[in-house]
């Protein structure tokens, strides 16, 4: 692989960043990737291992030391080929996974793992700036009909590999603007959505024909799933989908916020942080949008410590905020992982990303209290915050006595994860849910991703609940190959 002796002669090299002051007066991507030396040099580092955690560690299972020593070969268009055999985005990927191929990188046992990501994302930008990203029209048309519900990274990429399958692929998208939560739950400096609009491009040219704006039964009229973005003028009926279509997949997003029923929650300027982060994207793309949430001059504190936190950390940043506060209820990991005990698996290690660097205060094992309101004419505004911190004792969360503090803050975003997708969408085909409320379907090849509803079928977060890009994509890719399977009676797509 490379170069033998590559993982003893070069060190990990890290993708760049612009300068803190210069990315925080853009919403543009800021991060400089790897030049085609740099990237043959990274994957020279790539080891002969004989057996490559890193394609088990990835839940796409790229094909990675193939694509490696294709890029150290010089072999760029031979790279794609490798990289796209497995996964249909690699830009999304090479942009906002985490990387869980690189923790499994057998070079990080005892050294820095090879700089996976970064190769990817040099080779799909290459793909791209070299035009061999190209439309792949079936050969045949099946005359079999797909709806896919959800225009994500798990109902993308069923589409395009039902289409490439021969199969006319109709995509609902409830939102005006296709994407899913690639397009309104990432931040721009991310991820620009031009990468979207291209691939968007490339599935059309490929038989794909997108339907925005059309919202699939009806959304909740209270409660946090009612405050899911929605830009709808338009609805459909599950069973008008049922008789219209041969097969239906439920592919959208696990939009059900995570709520703080505490004393003070109904206070305005508390929001949920798919409130706020969509609508920025919104602004970014160009929309008008009356009574924004903004953070500008504003002590602004964010309770939840993962990634949707962290995007809310970047937002506030570029909105101009006074002061950015996390808080995590969980203790602070430790600095490194204890790679003995976790290798290959995801370790349990303090993450900083870009966004903590650009300005943010951090506090770990923190529970909120109460919402304070203000006095007078801001009786009904947020004005503050009642925390306690707290330890584990017996199992338990319990809260340290003599640690309570009050805490000044103009705007509270709240981002604790998500626990269900929609339920209106589930209901309206009659779809049964397993105990966390996602919609219940299995994988077993065979019989896998498809619920209780005759020809109606699940995948990405709708199914197994929130997760990552990566893992969205894969079950996408795997239902689309259950869904041809059930269509034709067998299928070639890979699963």
């Amino acid at each position: 692989m490379g170069k033998v002796t590559g993982f003893l002669e070069f060190e990990r090299l890290e993708e760049g960043y612009e300068p803190v002051p210069q990315r925080l007066k853009t919403w543009k991507e800021f991060v400089i990737g790897l030049s085609e030396e740099q990237s043959k040099v990274q994957s020279a580092r790539c080891m002969d291992c004989g057996t490559p955690f890193c394609n088990s560690g990835c839940p796409v299972n790229n094909i990675i030391p193939d694509f490696n020593d294709l890029v150290y070969q010089g072999d760029w268009r031979s790279a794609i080929e490798v990289l796209h055999s497995t996964n249909n985005f690699p830009e999304f990927t090479g942009r906002v996974c985490p990387a869980p191929c690189e923790a499994a990188c057998t070079l990080n046992v005892n050294d820095d793992p090879v700089g996976i990501k970064s190769i990817e994302h040099a080779i799909i930008d290459r793909a791209w700036a070299e035009g061999w990203v190209t439309p792949q029209p079936p050969v045949a048309k099946s005359g079999k009909t797909v709806a896919v519900i959800g225009s994500g990274p798990a109902g993308l990429a069923a589409a395009q590999q039902l289409a490439r399958a021969g199969h006319a692929v109709t995509v609902f998208e409830k939102n005006s603007r296709i994407g899913g939560l690639l397009r309104y739950g990432i931040p721009d400096f991310k991820m620009e959505k031009s990468h979207i609009d291209r691939r968007i491009a490339q599935m059309q040219a490929e038989g794909v024909v997108f339907r925005s704006g059309v919202m699939v039964g009806e959304l909740p009229k209270d409660g946090p799933a009612a405050r899911v973005t929605n830009d709808a003028t338009e609805t459909v009926s599950a069973q008008q989908l049922l008789a219209d279509f041969d097969a239906v997949l439920l592919a959208g997003g696990s939009e059900t916020s995570r709520d703080l029923p505490v004393p003070g929650r109904e206070l305005a300027g508390v929001h949920f942080a798919m409130e706020f982060l969509p609508q920025q994207n919104k602004v970014v793309a160009g929309d008008k949008l009356k009574g924004q949430i903004r953070a500008d001059g504003k002590h602004v504190i964010v309770i939840g410590g993962g990634d949707t936190g962290s995007d809310c950390v970047g937002t506030s940043n570029r909105h101009g905020a006074a002061s950015v506060t996390q808080f995590e209820l969980m203790p602070q990991p430790p600095e490194e992982e204890d790679k003995p005990l976790t290798w290959p698996y995801w370790p349990y290690k303090l993450r900083t990303s870009s966004s903590h660097e650009e300005g943010c205060g951090r506090e770990f094992a923190i529970a909120t209290k109460a919402f304070v309101p203000g006095t007078g004419k801001d009786k009904h505004r947020v004005v503050g915050l009642k925390t306690v911190h707290v330890q584990w004792q017996g199992g338990k969360m319990v809260e340290v006595p003599g640690t309570e503090k009050e805490w000044k803050a103009d705007l509270v975003l709240l981002a604790m994860g998500f626990t269900a997708p929609v339920a209106s969408v589930l209901d309206a085909f009659g779809v049964e849910r397993d105990g966390r409320g996602n919609a219940k379907a299995g994988t077993d090849d065979g019989s896998g991703y498809r619920t209780n509803v005759a020809k109606v079928f699940a995948a990405g977060d709708m199914r197994r609940g929130q997760s990552l890009v990566v893992w969205a994509i894969r079950e996408g890719r795997q239902a689309a190959r259950e869904v041809d399977a059930f269509l034709m009676g067998r299928s070639t797509l890979p699963r």
